[in-house]
């Protein structure tokens, strides 16, 4: 394996990392719909609905 392929996995697995600390996080919070702008008041999880549009 060269540098430049060394390189190329440690970045997709840096980026693999923070995604799934960021998920754990939102799921933690009690965000169901993680990376929605609306998701502490979204009227769909409070009566019980799913999320989407």
């Amino acid at each position: 394996m060269n540098t430049a392929t060394i390189l190329a996995v440690i970045a997709v697995l840096a980026i693999l990392f923070f995604a799934v600390r960021y998920i754990y996080k939102e799921k933690k919070k009690g965000n169901h719909c993680i990376g929605c702008p609306y998701a502490d008041s979204c009227p769909k999880h409070k009566n019980g609905g799913g999320c989407g549009a």
